[in-house]
């Protein structure tokens, strides 16, 4: 019953959807990075659910700091980040208490736990627990900022309409920086906007891709095999309960390349070794190799729909049919961006971390 995530720079969540509070302590941050509460917020906003196409559920997101920060800057003790729920409605789910919602984690931590976890908006297991993940994502991000070490993410295709690809990836990461729908096309994303409304009219939900570049990452981080740049980032988006594929550069396109099309030539470029092309997405051999990183998430249909479904009634052990009511998305894809970014950061905290030493990302070292 593992909840942390992270070697020298690492991350435990708590919480559940409709208990008191949700909240994440970070532990292992080097002392002295400054903490911008403003950025935090922003961070959340961009998690949080608004428009017609996110959930009625409207939560402040009012965080407080509890410990790890003294005038404005990291102590190197663990850092806490308390948010409390307010905006709950428990009755949605009294009557689901028993019934396994398809394609959510109700039976799987039933059979877990043995029905002893918070079922009430999927507990411990919900989506909500992830703002906490954005408030401390926000610091380590803030913190790579400093090294010039910069994170976007875009709706690469949401419901069969593709966005606009990264070109000029300094100048787009700082646009979707700005853009609460993340799209690099604004006449693109007022397509997607327009198909997930027409999802949720007809009681149906829709899923996407998202896209994140990273800038700035320095040669040599990461190890062979196991704890690979790859791997680490893997393990960390896969934990985002939509997320049900990750892919490098190229990804899958490798499949159909040949190796002449698939290696990224080497360059001497004002002193810097660099790759012409970046089809590996700036790793090699499980390292960072000082390009961007460049990575994509399938995300999944938000599960819970409006129309009937088959299931079952675990506890009494029988067929069943369900309607989900409540409030709910009709896509998530928006707000998982968020989240993305936010894990990116830890993670690449965690990395460098490792590999430079604990007090890297320490406003004093160069």
């Amino acid at each position: 019953m593992k909840n942390t995530f992270g070697d020298l720079v690492s991350v435990t969540l708590f919480g559940e959807s409709h208990g008191p509070a949700i909240g994440a302590v970070l532990d292992g941050m080097a002392p002295g990075v400054p903490v911008d509460e403003e950025a935090i917020a922003r961070a959340l906003s961009r998690r949080r659910p608004w428009g017609e196409f996110s959930t009625a559920r409207r939560e402040s997101d009012e965080f407080r700091i509890l410990s790890g920060v003294f005038r404005g800057v990291t102590t190197g003790a663990p850092l806490a980040v308390l948010i409390p729920n307010s905006d709950v409605r428990s009755s949605d789910y009294a009557e689901l208490a028993s019934l396994a919602r398809p394609g959510h984690a109700d039976y799987t931590a039933f059979a877990k736990y043995g029905g002893f976890a918070d079922w009430r908006g999927g507990g411990h297991f919900s989506g909500r627990v992830t703002a906490a993940l954005c408030a401390v994502g926000a610091i380590a991000a803030s913190a790579l900022e400093e090294k010039g070490i910069r994170i976007g993410t875009h709706i690469a295709e949401c419901a069969g309409v593709k966005d606009v690809p990264f070109s000029d990836f300094e100048r787009d990461i700082r646009t979707l920086s700005e853009r609460l729908f993340p799209v690099l096309s604004e006449e693109r994303g007022e397509e997607m906007k327009a198909r997930i409304l027409a999802a949720k009219e007809e009681g149906d939900s829709v899923g996407g891709i998202l896209e994140t570049a990273v800038t700035g990452v320095p040669a040599g981080a990461g190890e062979p095999f196991f704890d690979s740049a790859e791997s680490k980032l893997a393990h960390a988006l896969f934990s985002i309960g939509g997320v049900k594929g990750v892919s490098f550069g190229a990804g899958f396109a490798f499949a159909s390349m040949r190796g002449s099309e698939a290696n990224d030539p080497f360059a001497c470029e004002n002193g810097r070794i660099v790759t012409t092309t970046n089809h590996n997405g700036g790793i090699n051999g499980g390292i960072t190799n000082g390009m961007p990183l460049l990575f994509s998430c399938a995300v999944k249909p938000t599960p819970s729909i409006a129309l009937p479904q088959k299931t079952v009634d675990f506890s009494a052990k029988k067929d069943a049919e369900l309607t989900v009511r409540g409030r709910h998305d009709p896509s998530i894809v928006h707000r998982v961006r968020a989240v993305v970014d936010a894990l990116t950061a830890l993670t690449l905290a965690d990395l460098l971390t490792v590999r430079f030493g604990e007090r890297y990302l320490s406003p004093e070292t160069v």
